[in-house]
């Protein structure tokens, strides 16, 4: 069933990963460093792959799906950085 949805270009529910990193990204963090520690403690992974998951996951509809909020302020931010450079 997984390998007929990805023939046809489907993708299915998002992963515990990606539900994961949204939810971390939901979080507030008290100062510099901890939102880092988070990244390595809780999800396992280098900061530096964290954020390439998290703009991928950006452009992903269904995370847009799974939680607009989060989803469409990180985009703003995303974009604002753009038009800085």
């Amino acid at each position: 069933m997984e390998r007929r949805m990805e023939r046809r270009g489907e993708r299915g529910p998002l992963g515990r990963r990606e539900r994961d990193i949204l939810a971390l990204e939901r979080r507030g963090f008290p100062g510099p460093g901890a939102k880092e520690r988070a990244i390595r403690e809780e999800l396992g992974l280098a900061p530096v792959r964290y954020y390439q998951l998290l703009n991928a996951l950006l452009d992903d509809p269904r995370a847009l799906e799974h939680d607009p909020v989060t989803v469409n302020r990180l985009r703003r931010v995303r974009e604002a950085r753009r038009a800085e450079r």
